[in-house]
């Protein structure tokens, strides 16, 4: 017990030095970001122009300690969370989909995949007016915008990792005389998940971005942020717009976080499982 207390000592100051080198510096960036952001507002801005880049404190203070504008930009928030995540799941599903036919014919792959990269292509915004005119301007219209951004992260991922697995392994399934479908579930979906989950991670930011800029053209409905940060900026109540931008942020922030951990758990699970073969 003595010598595993001992080693227990050992590797917690290993491990607090490790999460200070892993925290430190992006401290250090935000600190330094911030005291920019205070000398651009008090010393480079007049007053009478300080409304362009108002100063963090009265962000904060107009945007989230009062309460009525603080009940208004979670309920965007709420709003905006729920159409990127109604377009991530569709072109998950889609992605995935188009990946696996992709993945089981080259000539699936040379038909379908060049327009999947025209679609990565073409400009958002020239999309969203048509998107608009098709279908309409409410909900429908916002969740399309977020899966044609979002859907061609996961659809490369995907492919690459379905054609990843193992050589070795294929082999094996091949003697044991296995269909496409066994191949296909017991092999390489389970061997492409961190490739996917790495997509998904990009692809939960995009959602973001689509969701809000879809919001803010079609500005109909309930509010999301994009309506809220167009409102703002025509009333010119800058801090309310600066906190909806960075509500915004940190809703991309977070869910590309929390896929990164996924990802990472699912690599580490993937590796692990590939020594114990």
């Amino acid at each position: 017990m003595p010598l595993r207390r001992g080693g227990d000592t050992a590797r917690h100051p290993a491990a607090a030095r490790s999460r200070v080198r892993a925290w430190l510096p992006p401290l250090v960036v935000l600190g330094l970001a911030v005291a920019a952001w205070y000398g651009v507002s008090d010393r480079l801005l007049s007053p009478e122009r300080r409304f362009l880049l108002p100063p963090p404190d009265a962000v904060v203070r107009v945007g989230f300690l009062d309460g009525a504008n603080r009940a208004e930009l979670l309920a965007a928030l709420g709003r905006t969370a729920e159409v990127a995540g109604l377009g991530l799941v569709l072109a998950t599903a889609v992605g995935v989909g188009l990946a696996v036919l992709m993945s089981q014919a080259r000539w699936v792959e040379r038909s379908l995949y060049p327009y999947a990269v025209v679609l990565q292509t073409v400009p958002v915004l020239a999309l969203v007016p048509l998107l608009g005119f098709w279908f309409g301007f409410g909900m429908a219209s916002r969740v399309l915008v977020c899966v044609l951004v979002a859907v061609f992260p996961v659809i490369a991922n995907t492919l690459f990792g379905l054609r990843s697995a193992d050589g070795t392994l294929e082999e094996v399934f091949r003697l044991a005389r296995a269909g496409r479908l066994r191949l296909l579930l017991k092999l390489r979906l389970p061997a492409a998940v961190p490739a996917m989950l790495t997509g998904l991670r990009i692809s939960a930011g995009l959602s973001v971005v689509g969701a809000v800029v879809g919001d803010y053209f079609y500005q109909q409905g309930q509010p999301g942020l994009g309506i809220l940060i167009n409102v703002y900026r025509a009333r010119l109540e800058s801090e309310r717009m600066f906190a909806a931008v960075l509500l915004a942020s940190l809703l991309g922030l977070a869910v590309f976080w929390f896929f990164g951990l996924l990802a990472h758990w699912a690599a580490r699970r993937h590796g692990t499982d590939g020594r114990r073969r």
